[in-house]
């Protein structure tokens, strides 16, 4: 049997972590989904430092844009300009349909874009899909020793 995949939600919108929580719960694959709610506690999570030393490093890094303390484009240029971190694929998961956002997160090496729907069930099912195509068709990359 194959270890969970440990997966990151960067939110910090308590109805999108639940409805993303229960999309996760209802799929049949393996993972174990992790959230923290501003971009100060993900990089320390991502970084494993204080309060986060044991925490695991992400298989894949679900990320909203707009967080408070830091937002999603500085924790998505630090992520990519970190040679420990920079092969976990991030899937910007925003409210934004802006073509600024887009070009930008992508300029800074985000793997895919994903604009939230407004619609619940469209949500649950794009969230589904999301995991369906990272944790069961994509060869997500090993995990790599900082030593």
């Amino acid at each position: 049997m194959q270890n969970p995949v440990e997966i990151l939600l960067i939110e910090d919108n308590p109805a999108d972590i639940r409805l993303t929580q229960e999309a996760f719960r209802e799929a049949r694959l393996q993972n174990t989904l992790h959230v923290v709610q501003d971009g100060v506690n993900a990089m320390a999570f991502i970084r494993q430092t204080a309060p986060f030393q044991q925490a695991p490093r992400p298989d894949l890094i679900l990320l909203d844009l707009n967080l408070p303390k830091k937002d999603g484009r500085e924790i998505l240029k630090e992520i990519k300009s970190d040679p420990h971190t920079r092969t976990i694929p991030v899937v910007v998961l925003t409210t934004s349909d802006d073509e600024a956002d887009v070009l930008r997160s992508y300029d800074l090496h985000a793997n895919a874009y994903l604009v939230k729907p407004i619609d619940i069930l469209r949500f649950i099912k794009m969230i589904q899909s999301l995991e369906n195509f990272w944790l069961a068709v994509v060869k997500l990359p090993p995990k790599v020793s900082e030593s």
